[in-house]
């Protein structure tokens, strides 16, 4: 299922397009969580993979082994973007977005990979490709063994916005 509805283009979703990056269609999960709550003027990301739909994945498995350095940081781009396509959605547009308070990112890896830092240096770019230097943030990067779904890469964000909006359920 995907969300009706989409306003004009914001300032962040025009920047992002100028550097060839677009926000894909939210996918409403089928699991037990919202992807966004807003408490104040703060907004929470839940976890992003890198969903082309809502059940598909960009690329499947653990970076070094199944997936490439250079498909774990399309993976990493595209669960930014994804995550960015929520806060558009539920949280008040990109334009309410005051600055990135925070991302975490954990990355799938053989025990070989030792990249992890840079994957997550892919999605930083893409919070800084949409807000500028307020798209700058703290960020922990954790190498783990598993995620859901096989997914190489998963990331949250913890985002001040301008206003708060009404919470939404789901």
């Amino acid at each position: 299922m995907t969300l009706e509805t989409r306003a004009a283009p914001s300032r962040a979703a025009e920047a992002l397009a100028a550097a060839g990056l677009d926000l894909p269609e939210p996918h409403v999960t089928e699991f037990d969580y919202i992807p966004v709550a807003v408490h104040g003027t703060t907004a929470y990301v839940a976890g992003q993979i890198p969903k082309t739909g809502a059940n598909d994945l960009l690329h499947a498995g653990r970076v070094g082994a199944e997936v490439t350095a250079e498909q774990a940081f399309a993976s990493a781009r595209l669960a930014a973007l994804q995550g960015l396509a929520w806060v558009d959605a539920r949280a008040g547009g990109l334009d309410n977005v005051e600055r990135v308070l925070r991302m975490d990112v954990f990355v799938a890896a053989d025990d070989g990979f030792r990249d992890i830092s840079r994957v997550a240096d892919a999605a930083s770019r893409v919070l800084i490709h949409a807000f500028g230097e307020a798209g700058r943030h703290p960020r922990s990067v954790l190498g783990v063994s598993q995620l859901p779904r096989n997914a190489p890469v998963l990331l949250e964000m913890t985002l001040a916005l301008r206003k708060p909006v009404a919470a939404q359920t789901r």
